[in-house]
This record gives structure tokens, sequence and C-alpha cells, in this order.
């Protein structure tokens, strides 16, 4: 008989997660109008994720949300 054991989180894991959740909030937040609330929370999303990119050297998950942050970032501070 074979069993299998399921492996602890790895830290990665966790920020992916608790990046997904916040990028969720922050959609949320864009549908119900909770302006900057919103930003706040994609900010924070797309720092998160970076560092999910960074953490599995993963260059393209950088550069996508490097160039969210910066999008996001001169929208906001020209609005």
């Amino acid at each position: 008989m074979e069993t299998t054991t399921k492996l602890p989180f790895k830290p990665v894991d966790y920020v992916k997660w608790l990046a997904t959740v916040i990028q969720l909030i922050g959609y949320g937040l864009t549908g119900m109008n909770y302006t900057p609330w919103n930003i706040y929370a994609f900010i924070v999303g797309i720092v998160l994720w970076f560092a999910v990119g960074f953490m599995w050297k993963d260059r393209a998950i950088m550069i996508v949300h490097l160039g969210a942050f910066i999008s996001l970032v001169a929208g906001y501070l020209s609005a």
C-alpha cells in the first residue's frame, strides 16, 4: 500500500495566496468604486506578486508586475 503525505506550504505559497486575496479585494473595491483604497490594494498585491517572481526567479512575473506598478502609480499621480 502506498501512502502519500502532503508537504506543508512553502513561504512562497503563503505570499502567493496572500497576494491573490489582496488583488481580488482590489478588484472588489474597484467594482464598488472605493478609490483610492482599490489602488492601495492593487499596489500591495503587485509588490507581493513581484516578490513571488523574485522567489521563483521568474523574470516574466517580475517584469509584468513592475510594469503594472509603474502604470498604476503613474495613473494615480496624474489623476
